[in-house]
């Protein structure tokens, strides 16, 4: 990795962090030597870039740093392609829009070079697309970013139907559906919910401020092997 880059992923990687970052942790992610690291902090410090910590304790970066407008390389900007394609497979026509925008955008931001990369019909995503639900996935995306709850309408896979309270945590986009992940409060337990067994999905009146990061720790640390489908 040449040192431009290097100083770029390094000021990534502190803007990103929650807690003071130590060089052998930076110098494992970028594998380069722990001296490197320390070299290319040094360089930082000395262009201005608000880092703080030193050696054995780690470094952070003071809030209300900016990068400049970000480049791409020819290999970042066919991965972006690539996603923005997959996207056109699920069903959450928000994000299908959005992608389109972001798409319109890049190309209108970057180099004729990246530009082409970006118009080439070279790479595709192939395969199924995923059925339109009877509801917009955008409403469980909202819910889950505010923390609120939300009502449905759902029928199990023997087609028993139920009401639900849940407090959704994620969604997962397969090529046929989706699936949202939540707490369900009639179970009292993490369950998955395929979003083309949702008849019917409502925004409710109450919050679970708070609790989100939680119940994904819950879920992911071994919750999720547990977790069935309503």
């Amino acid at each position: 990795m040449r040192k431009a880059s290097r100083l770029f992923e390094i000021i990534q990687i502190l803007r990103l962090a929650r807690k003071p970052m130590t060089a052998a942790v930076m110098a494992e992610t970028l594998e380069v030597t722990v001296r490197s690291i320390y070299r290319d902090i040094a360089a930082l410090q000395a262009m201005r870039v608000p880092i703080e910590g030193g050696r054995g304790i780690g470094y952070i970066m003071r809030p209300g740093f900016d990068l400049p407008p970000l480049m791409f390389s020819i290999e970042e900007m066919e991965a972006i392609v690539l996603s923005l394609a997959l996207l056109e497979r699920t069903a959450d026509e928000e994000l299908k829009q959005a992608a389109r925008r972001v798409n319109q955008k890049i190309a209108g931001a970057v180099p004729q070079p990246l530009r082409q990369a970006m118009d080439t019909k070279a790479l595709y995503a192939w395969g199924s697309t995923a059925q339109p639900t009877g509801f917009d996935l955008a409403i469980v995306r909202r819910a889950i970013r505010d923390e609120r709850k939300l009502m449905l309408g759902y029928r199990d896979e023997l087609g028993r139907a139920t009401e639900r309270t849940i407090q959704p945590i994620a969604l997962i986009y397969y090529s046929q559906t989706a699936n949202i992940v939540a707490w369900c409060e009639l179970r009292q337990a993490i369950r998955n919910f395929r979003s083309d067994r949702v008849e019917r999905c409502v925004t409710g009146e109450d919050f679970f401020k708070g609790d989100g990061d939680r119940l994904r720790e819950l879920w992911t640390s071994g919750w999720s092997e547990k977790a069935v489908s309503g």
